[in-house]
């Protein structure tokens, strides 16, 4: 079992038996986000899937107040560094990398289909193979994470304009493969506002389950 709190748009903590995960914190300028990143206490790794302004958000705060790791695309990384996370903190993989073991977690970074340095992310802990696709539009090559990774649950954009449309990521879903799809990335602006209750209609086998902003659940 594992503990996932969606901290709206496309912002995730993980928490794990020995490790707790921050995926693209954007909270302090989020009008959806009831949690700020003061609130953010444990935090192992942060993980940045581009650098978007709502995806790399607040993540530097948040690694200097915890002193945890910085993990990105190499270019991402490297913004990081300069703007003050110590060199040791942070981990600047790429594409293709497999899985890497980062200590208390493994992670791999996936293609994604959008801008910004942009990646997919991996990550495998306590027997789970999360997915989280980052900002990204529907591509076939979603097959092979299915086929490499077997991920039991995927955090999946629904909004369209940006990214998947839900009909778009309803496919996705049928590609990736995942017991259990967490819809992401909708209603924090008017262009992405999506009914995730439509969405959830349209995947055939797979669980959906819809968050609302700033709540937890055992997955």
């Amino acid at each position: 079992m594992v503990s996932i709190k969606w901290l709206s748009h496309a912002g995730w903590l993980i928490k794990f038996k020995d490790s707790t995960v921050v995926i693209d914190p954007y909270l302090n300028n989020n009008p959806k986000a009831v949690v700020k990143p003061v609130d953010l206490k444990g935090i192992d790794y942060v993980i940045v899937t581009h650098d978007h302004f709502d995806h790399m958000g607040d993540s530097i705060e948040i690694v200097k107040n915890n002193h945890a790791k910085f993990v990105s695309i190499f270019e991402t990384g490297q913004a990081a560094q300069k703007a003050g996370i110590p060199e040791g903190n942070v981990v600047g993989m790429n594409i293709g990398s497999d899985l890497i073991d980062l200590g208390k977690i493994k992670v791999a970074f996936t293609p994604a289909v959008h801008s910004g340095n942009e990646h997919g992310v991996i990550i495998q802990a306590d027997g789970h193979t999360i997915y989280h696709a980052g900002d990204t539009a529907l591509f076939t090559d979603m097959k092979l994470i299915k086929q490499l990774y077997h991920p039991d649950i995927a955090m999946l954009p629904i909004g369209g304009f940006f990214t998947m449309s839900p009909r778009e990521a309803a496919m996705a879903a049928k590609y990736i493969g995942a017991k259990k799809v967490l819809p992401m990335h909708y209603n924090t602006f008017p262009p992405i506002v999506q009914d995730a209750k439509k969405f959830a209609k349209m995947v055939k086998g797979s669980k959906v389950i819809i968050f609302e902003s700033g709540e937890e659940k055992n997955l």
